[in-house]
């Protein structure tokens, strides 16, 4: 592992910026350390070289692009940047893809909360001057996706905030009475309007009551019968609501193995580093058997990316507002 170039413990930011400022022809060093630090420190330190240099810290970094390829580098530049101007970014990528990444877009809008969820779209509009929603609309062709994302996006601009185990109950039994129980088929009516009205969480707790109440998993029902692109999508949405961790180590794993799909692994790395890794790396260990750091030592070649991969997956989280 590099040697720590940056002094966080003091605060003493002007000399940090110098350090980096100092060093951006080697970035092996800086690299990993900036994987290390928190939101706020990032934030600070992008401010003071700002003051120093007069430049963005981001705009200086990508100077050197020619030492990473793009996807490579952009993954440290999504690391410096605010959360919400992230994930604004990686929609728009998401949506310019060849084939609609949709795994990425269900990621924001299950994985954020609602408060976060709005800035992500007054930074998207702000940034691409584009909706969000719209530009998700109007994707062609037509997707099943498209109608989840839609009635999720509905569901934070409610801003529910309180779980009640009686509504989870009965929507669990709607869940049940219009789809295994009788038809024996998905009731997408029903699974849109519910998507659309409940939080994540609660979401989550009606899923947990179906199990319950049925003795298996909702995504079961669904794995069993042949409902198409939409019974699909809606496996990668529950999943992703009733345990994030798992969907996460999963995703992790099967991203590294596959090698060409690195571009998953980096999104999840930067984008959960600081809310649920110790989580996921818990449930890495426990569902694979080997460490999440060794993994991605195995599978990369080493360098200054694997070294910054590596620092992401092997931190602490953190408390965080997202």
């Amino acid at each position: 592992m590099a040697t720590n170039i940056l002094t966080m413990t003091n605060h003493n930011f002007e000399l940090d910026c110098k350090k980096i400022h100092d060093s951006l022809g080697g970035l092996s060093q800086l690299i990993p350390t900036l994987a290390c630090l928190t939101l706020l420190e990032r934030q600070r330190l992008r401010e003071t070289y700002k003051a120093v240099y007069g430049e963005d810290l981001i705009g200086q970094l990508q100077r050197y692009e020619d030492d990473f390829s793009s996807m490579k580098f952009s993954s440290l530049s999504l690391w410096m940047i605010c959360p919400h101007d992230r994930d604004a970014i990686v929609a728009k990528e998401a949506l310019q893809q060849n084939e609609t990444n949709f795994k990425a877009l269900v990621e924001i809008f299950v994985g954020r909360k609602s408060s976060h969820v709005v800035l992500i779209t007054q930074a998207y509009h702000k940034m691409f001057r584009r909706n969000l929603d719209q530009d998700i609309i109007n994707l062609d062709p037509p997707h099943p996706f498209q109608k989840i994302l839609m009635a999720l996006s509905a569901s934070h601009k409610a801003h529910q905030s309180d779980i009640s185990h009686h509504i989870s109950k009965c929507d669990a039994r709607r869940l049940y009475e219009t789809g295994e129980g009788s038809l024996g088929v998905v009731d997408e009516a029903v699974v849109l309007e519910l998507l659309s009205k409940r939080s994540i969480q609660q979401l989550k707790l009606t899923f947990f009551s179906y199990k319950h109440i049925y003795g298996h998993d909702y995504t079961k029902f669904i794995k069993r019968g042949n409902y198409g692109h939409f019974g699909k999508a809606l496996m990668v949405v529950v999943k992703c609501i009733c345990n994030q961790a798992y969907y996460y180590a999963k995703g992790l794993y099967t991203s590294i193995k596959r090698k060409k799909d690195i571009g998953t692994l980096a999104r999840t790395l930067v984008s959960r580093a600081e809310i649920d890794m110790d989580e996921i790396r818990r449930v890495f260990k426990e569902k694979y058997e080997k460490e999440l750091g060794d993994v991605i030592c195995e599978s990369i070649p080493s360098g200054v990316y694997r070294d910054f991969l590596v620092a992401l997956a092997t931190r602490s989280s953190t408390n965080s507002n997202i």
